[in-house]
């Protein structure tokens, strides 16, 4: 009996008279030369000038193949991917960068819909750069913020890019502030950059944009209660969303308590008072008011110089980040260092040395070598 006819148990010779022959065997579904040949195609990389010339004419297509070298961990696309924001920062900080955060189901996504359909009705240019948090069991990423804003997303003056979390707030930020000088290059002048939602990565996200919005709700509870004084006090305009129906009430007398609360933090280096508006987003009502406060802002900061002083401490803060961020992985992806962590790993779990004790010497081995 062939090996092909032996899973047949009716092939067994104790069933006389009975034979069952092998079927054909399935074809793969998909010809695997084929899908090898179309991997290669398109993921041709071009020369710098090219990602760059096209940026900087506005190719929507080039700008996003350059974005995901920008995302990519390989280390031959990073390299490329600094050439071109080099080439780039000439073209770049021609634009107001607002940081737009708020509990989830606050509505962000239909209030970032609502504020830019009003800016490119206008005629202005707008990048949407929405941080999507990511699975820390899967480290997938849903990336949905396209289809929540369809409007925008089919608007020929509006860029919407999501862009996962990963797990690393620090990667995160750095990738969607080089991702900002890449839109600014291509002509985008206004730039909206959403964060994941209320937590650690507002710091992050406040420390790359000129305007930082709060998007808060009204009817929720105490309003006053779950939500981080450093958030409030990070805030340039404070966005009561949802002002619609019958929650216009809600709405002001939230207005109201948020105000008193504000008064109480003290003055920021800008010389701006942060305010508490109402909105609607669904009814795209509040809308205009809010533009007008972004707009105030930035010709108060401007002609106090907070701007400009603003953008150069953020530019020197990011340099520091960089370099703690690269040492980090030049540490842990070298081999010695790699060997070494794993016999100190097991020392700490038997309880034959210190975590102390173990960072340092694995610092001193790291110190050495060159």
């Amino acid at each position: 009996m062939s090996e092909k006819d032996k899973h047949h148990i009716e092939n067994d010779p104790q069933y006389k008279g009975l034979i069952v022959n092998a079927g054909v065997e399935k074809p793969d579904m998909v010809n695997n030369d084929s899908v090898q040949r179309f991997l290669k195609k398109n993921r041709k990389l071009l020369s710098v000038d090219e990602y760059v010339d096209g940026i900087l004419k506005g190719d929507i297509t080039l700008l996003s193949k350059a974005v995901t070298l920008v995302e990519s961990s390989k280390s031959a696309h990073q390299q490329l991917a600094q050439q071109i924001i080099q080439k780039c920062l000439p073209h770049s900080g021609n634009s107001v960068r607002i940081g737009i955060t708020g509990v989830p189901g606050v509505g962000k996504s239909t209030f970032i819909e609502a504020l830019g359909k009003y800016l490119t009705n206008k005629g202005e240019k707008l990048a949407v750069l929405a941080i999507d948090p990511s699975s820390e069991r899967t480290k997938g990423s849903i990336l949905g913020d396209k289809t929540r804003m369809e409007e925008l997303a089919s608007d020929r003056n509006a860029y919407i890019r999501p862009s996962p979390s990963a797990g690393s707030l620090g990667g995160v930020a750095r990738k969607t502030r080089e991702t900002i000088i890449l839109c600014e290059a291509a002509g985008y002048n206004n730039i909206f950059i959403e964060t994941v939602g209320v937590g650690q990565s507002e710091t992050a996200v406040h420390s790359m944009t000129d305007f930082f919005l709060l998007l808060m709700l009204a009817g929720a509870g105490d309003e006053l209660q779950g939500i981080k004084r450093g958030i409030m006090e990070m805030a340039d305009l404070i966005t009561i969303n949802k002002a619609d129906g019958s929650n216009i009430e809600k709405a002001e007398m939230a207005k109201v308590q948020y105000r008193n609360a504000i008064h109480l933090f003290p003055a920021k280096d800008s010389g701006w008072a942060a305010n508490v508006v109402t909105c609607s987003a669904y009814k795209k009502t509040g809308i205009e008011t809010i533009w007008e406060q972004i707009e105030n802002y930035r010709k108060q900061t401007v002609d106090n110089g907070y701007f400009y002083q603003k953008r150069n401490e953020q530019a020197t803060y990011w340099m520091y980040e960089t370099i703690e961020e690269q040492l980090k992985r030049n540490f842990y992806d070298h081999p010695e260092i790699k060997t070494k962590l794993k016999m100190l790993e097991n020392y700490v779990l038997t309880d034959q040395m210190s975590s102390f004790v173990a960072a340092t010497e694995l610092l001193n081995t790291y110190s050495k070598l060159k």
